[in-house]
């Protein structure tokens, strides 16, 4: 079983104290099978885990331009196909960190991104590795719930 953050999942979202970020699905066609395989981030950075790309979205900046920079500082695949759902939620952090202040969590609408299959170049800040993964695998290996349920909606988009 996944971790459980304290979050809330739906349009209605207070935004005071959170901040605001994306989820991103990305995920390539396998050649042989034919099907979605996703790729997966060992995080290092502010807790030990796996999730998929995500992040802030900076002052001024529309979810769209924080979406192709974090594919770029995340692994520098190249983008075929970009999906917005109408799926919002939020969650606290599992500590303050000081380089948030005013921030006790964020909140996230997901996107997905089909990419070429190629070399991922990992952002060794945030992420010690990463893998290649069909969705139970990919499910079972997901630390935190609310993820683990955004990756279920973008799979079954796919199929």
């Amino acid at each position: 079983m996944g971790h459980k953050r304290r979050e809330d999942m739906g349009n209605n979202l207070k935004s005071r104290g959170y901040r605001p970020a994306i989820f991103i699905v990305i995920y390539c066609i396998d050649s042989s099978s034919n099907k979605p395989l996703y790729l997966i981030l060992k995080r290092k950075k502010h807790w030990k885990g796996w999730e998929f790309t995500k992040g802030g979205v900076e002052k001024g900046e529309t979810e769209k331009q924080t979406l192709l920079r974090e594919v770029k500082e995340e692994c520098r695949l190249k983008i075929l196909k970009i999906k917005k759902y109408k799926i919002r939620g939020r969650y606290k952090y599992p500590q303050l960190f000081k380089k948030r202040p005013g921030f006790i969590g964020q909140t996230y609408s997901l996107y997905s991104v089909g990419v070429r299959e190629g070399k991922v170049k990992i952002d060794k800040r945030e992420h010690s590795g990463f893998k290649w993964l069909d969705f139970t695998s990919a499910r079972k290996v997901i630390t935190y719930d609310n993820q683990k349920k955004c990756l279920g909606v973008v799979n079954d988009s796919l199929l």
